[in-house]
């Protein structure tokens, strides 16, 4: 009954505490401003993290989650058309999302760490994101856990085949822990464009860098500056009998 009390109590004050409060509650590296509302349900208008703008955030807190070390809340997240909608536990050490779906452009995360070139639309549903945060100023977001599916259609990059349409994409995300020092996995396979590709991508701990490996294909409907960028691949990689080229791509994130 005690406790009961106690979340009743707590409940009936943070209905009347203003959602700026939350700006004290945030981890070092990530700042909020444009509040309103109140702590238990608000708003922030402008969510930077490490002086990247990461959108506008809505949410309705758990009462239960005051009594802890961590804050709990149903969020709901905008980054221009990008939107998404999920359980997130926040603390000093990280953020853990749960069960986590929406979707939108992706060129609408550049200024987050999409590479400027790549345009496309994406959704995503997952079963669990972890993230821990940076313990100094000039440390790094790192990745902890993920397990879901990201779906990508009309897939471009001005740095491929001239801006030409590549298709569309499944990425799985199966590890929903990672152990310490282990690296990330996920399959790639495309859904039927102008490419043939299955792939698997590893991350390393940090969550920056990875490896993608595997076989691609030019279908015969691909675009010929496609098929020609394709045909350059094949002469450094010796295709196997049914034509599909290994690739070894190690990238940064």
């Amino acid at each position: 009954m005690l406790l009961v009390a106690t979340v009743a109590v707590l409940a009936v004050v943070v209905l009347s505490l203003p959602a700026s409060l939350l700006r004290r509650l945030l981890p070092p590296g990530l700042t909020a401003a444009d509040f309103s509302g109140t702590l238990w349900h608000g708003s922030a208008g402008s969510v930077l993290l490490n002086g990247r703008s990461l959108g506008a955030v809505e949410w309705r807190l758990h009462p239960g989650s005051l009594l802890g070390l961590a804050l709990t809340a149903d969020l709901h997240w905008v980054k221009v058309g990008f939107v998404a909608d999920g359980t997130v536990q926040l603390s000093s050490q990280g953020l853990i999302a749960r069960n986590a779906e929406g979707g939108g452009p992706i060129e609408d995360l550049h200024d987050v760490g999409v590479a400027q070139t790549w345009r496309g639309l994406t959704n995503f549903k997952l079963g669990v994101l972890q993230l821990a945060f940076p313990q100094s100023p000039n440390g790094s977001v790192n990745l902890v856990a993920v397990s879901g599916d990201l779906n990508l259609t009309d897939v471009s990059s001005t740095q491929v085949a001239n801006g030409a349409d590549l298709g569309g994409y499944t990425l799985h995300m199966a590890d929903p822990k990672l152990a310490p020092g282990s690296d990330a996995s996920a399959e790639l396979t495309d859904n039927g464009g102008p490419l043939a590709l299955h792939a698997t991508i590893r991350l390393t701990a940090d969550g920056h860098t990875g490896m993608l490996s595997g076989t691609i294909k030019a279908r015969a409907d691909a675009p010929q500056a496609l098929r020609r960028e394709v045909d350059t691949l094949a002469e450094l990689h010796l295709p196997d009998a049914q034509g599909n080229i290994p690739v070894d791509l190690e990238f940064t994130l």
